[in-house]
């Protein structure tokens, strides 16, 4: 029976959920936002499957060999700006799609407040799982669809995070042929919860109900990429370094415990496919970066090769260096560090409103403030100028 005794040996992936054969097991969320697994122990036969499925207890042993990389975008300009970088999955989910497969991805729920798995199986539905959303998701009973559709003798690409995919892997417990799995370089979950307080905040503020929301808008260019919020009598985009729920995410205040220690880091998932942004692409290979978002497509098994050569004429690839490739993307390999303010941050995020939290977790250093109006004027630049026509 699964015990979760310490939160940050729990990464939410649900695999128990649908491990279960008596469905004793439920979700509950905590004080911080995040779901964790509720057994119900009248009903448990001690089968231990759930136990059997968590990756955190399941440790399999990881790829040690380095994958191929590449720098990937798509040639469809459309589909690319739509798309968080290089349009990459998109193309890949097409490709699953138009092979009459089925596609598990991320959408946002109806009202908007929290993130779920979909189960796509035409391309006019693929939009909405287009995208990052930087929220946990919910996973409800998608491993056990993904299985129905594997016997069903189906092509299924399933994509997620690493400790989701990993979920999905020990929950099936055998290879299939026709599944393919992407990840992506995760740099950590952040609350439900505070999301949901976020949406609260936002349609008080302009009493309007949201209805769109794109957590990689590239309004300003890929690099500075920032969250674009609609719905009736609002329309908002702050870039990430604005956005008070992003700069709580990127300072590592809202992610889940298992984060600060994730065990599924290089290659744990197994997945065919890790894909993430490239970032640092214009020092590795500046004639490709435009600002419209390139794609770091790390291959993990043949199946990956196979599914990049399907999507080759509609895409541009160009082999790396995989040490150059993640040189910029630490979150490969390392898991980021707890704040020192992080259970603070919990705390305060039931006894404040958003505005309050945002005023405190939010608030620039003078350090911050001093580099950006080093950056603005260029004063340093302008310095080494005048001392040049001096000398």
């Amino acid at each position: 029976m699964i015990n979760i005794l310490k939160k940050n040996t729990c990464c939410g992936c649900q695999a128990c959920l649908n491990a279960c054969p008596v469905g004793c097991i439920s979700l509950k969320m905590d004080d911080e936002g995040f779901y964790y697994p509720k057994v119900d122990a009248n009903k448990c036969i001690g089968c231990n499957r759930c136990e059997h499925v968590c990756p955190f207890l399941e440790q399999s042993e990881s790829k040690k060999e380095n994958p191929l990389a590449y720098a990937m975008k798509s040639k469809n300009e459309e589909l690319r700006a739509k798309s968080s970088s290089g349009g990459i999955f998109s193309e890949i989910a097409l490709s699953i799609l138009e092979m009459n497969g089925v596609v598990y991805g991320v959408v946002m729920s109806k009202d908007f407040r929290r993130s779920e798995f979909a189960r796509i199986d035409n391309v006019s539905l693929l939009s909405p799982v287009r995208g990052s959303k930087y929220i946990q998701a919910y996973v409800n009973d998608s491993y056990k669809l993904v299985k129905r559709d594997l016997e069903d003798n189906k092509y299924v690409l399933f994509s997620g995070t690493p400790c989701q995919v990993k979920g999905l892997k020990l929950f099936l417990q055998k290879d299939y042929d026709k599944l393919f799995c992407v990840d992506l370089v995760c740099h950590g979950v952040p609350s439900p919860g505070l999301w949901n307080k976020y949406v609260e905040y936002l349609e008080a503020k302009y009493k309007a109900n949201i209805e769109y929301v794109n957590f990689r808008e590239k309004l300003i260019g890929w690099k500075k990429f920032g969250i674009k919020i609609q719905g009736n009598n609002i329309s908002r985009f702050l870039d990430s370094g604005s956005d008070p729920y992003m700069i709580m995410f990127l300072k590592n205040y809202s992610l889940r415990p298992s984060c600060y220690n994730c065990k599924i880091k290089k290659f744990g998932s197994l997945s065919d496919i890790t894909l993430a942004d490239f970032w640092g692409i214009e020092n590795i290979m500046p004639n490709i970066d435009d600002d419209k978002g390139v794609s770091l497509a790390l291959v993990n098994s043949n199946k990956g090769e196979a599914i990049l050569d399907l999507i080759s004429n509609r895409i541009e690839k160009n082999e790396v260096d995989f040490e150059k490739s993640i040189k910029y993307n630490p979150a490969f390999y390392i898991s980021v560090k707890a704040p020192k303010e992080r259970l603070k941050f919990f705390d305060d995020m039931h006894k404040m409103d958003f505005k309050g939290l945002q005023k405190k977790y939010c608030r620039k250093t003078i350090i911050s403030r001093l580099k950006q109006f080093v950056k603005k004027t260029k004063v340093f630049s302008i310095i080494r100028r005048l001392l040049s026509r001096g000398g």
